[in-house]
């Protein structure tokens, strides 16, 4: 297969930049609305601004026709990818940043790649690795380093909870792409469907709960930025990135710089001190991810 001009290859990374620059805030963006909102008002109000970005590309991609025919025929499948995301990964996600500082959850977060690829050996039959229980062991001792802040034989964490929902925010994160090997739709479709499947679950706790106060402004705009570049505008460029390029390995490494970004955009705009622990722990998550995913022999082949 020929190779693509460069132009396509500078625009397919400018995308992926425009991206990871996008993955890079939403971290801070989270533990910033979280001053202003509940977790629950947080996922709804972004749930809902997503919901109707989504259905602007869909109309404005003419795939209306495709999310009907998707819709007939997996349904079923559509109401669990809606219960997983957004109600009950954002739900746990933002609790989880709720009680923990956005350094701490922030890297938790990434080990959803291990997680998927262990959970894709009872669930898909896979064959497990030793690369897969070798990244396990290294990510996970860069979250013990994490959360212990540097002492991971003390075994004193600032919020078991918040921990235990930040790691099972990401067993949650990787079902939820096992669930979408079942669908055969487009990207947008997949989505839109899936949120239309998933606002029911976040308005039936609203009305559970029956204690909804209007935001002050400043939740307002945190919401509808979680919602437009977390949950959409981000997906949509990295899409459109993978479409253009003609080797997605390079463009896949970018992802890379958004953790380290990430911690520098939470020291800047949220306060936080970032802990030498943090830094070390994110590395050994990031070393971890990168075996997991063959990268380390992609390098030394080279």
């Amino acid at each position: 297969m020929a190779a693509l001009p460069d132009s396509n290859n500078r625009k397919a990374y400018i995308l992926a930049l425009a991206a990871v620059l996008c993955w890079s805030t939403v971290a801070s963006a989270f533990k910033l609305s979280l001053q202003y909102l509940s977790p629950l008002q947080l996922v709804t109000i972004a749930a809902v601004v997503s919901t109707l970005l989504m259905a602007m590309v869909v109309t404005h991609r003419h795939l209306w026709p495709e999310l009907r025919q998707r819709w007939r025929q997996d349904y079923r499948w559509y109401l669990a990818l809606g219960f997983c995301n957004p109600f009950l990964y954002y739900l746990v996600l933002f609790n989880a940043y709720d009680l923990l500082p956005a350094q701490q959850a922030q890297p938790l977060n990434y080990t959803w790649g291990v997680v998927l690829a262990l959970l894709s050996v009872p669930l898909l039959g896979q064959r497990l690795r030793v690369v897969d229980v070798v990244a396990g062991l290294i990510c996970y001792s860069g979250v013990l380093v994490i959360v212990t802040r540097g002492d991971p034989f003390g075994l004193h964490f600032e919020s078991l909870t918040g921990v235990a929902l930040a790691l099972f925010s990401t067993f949650i994160w990787a079902g939820y792409w096992l669930l979408n090997t079942r669908v055969q739709g487009s990207a947008p479709v997949n989505l839109l469907l899936g949120f239309l499947c998933g606002l029911p679950w976040l308005l039936g706790v609203v009305l559970w709960q029956g204690n909804w106060q209007w935001p002050p402004l400043q939740g307002w705009l945190g919401a509808i930025y979680v919602g437009l570049f977390e949950m959409g505008i981000a997906f949509l460029l990295w899409q459109g990135a993978l479409r253009a390029c003609d080797n997605t390995a390079r463009i896949s490494n970018l992802i890379y710089l958004s953790p380290p970004i990430s911690l520098v955009l939470i020291a800047w705009l949220v306060g936080e001190t970032i802990h030498p622990a943090t830094a070390v722990g994110l590395v050994l998550i990031m070393t971890g991810v990168a075996v997991q995913q063959g990268f380390a022999r992609r390098l030394f082949r080279k």
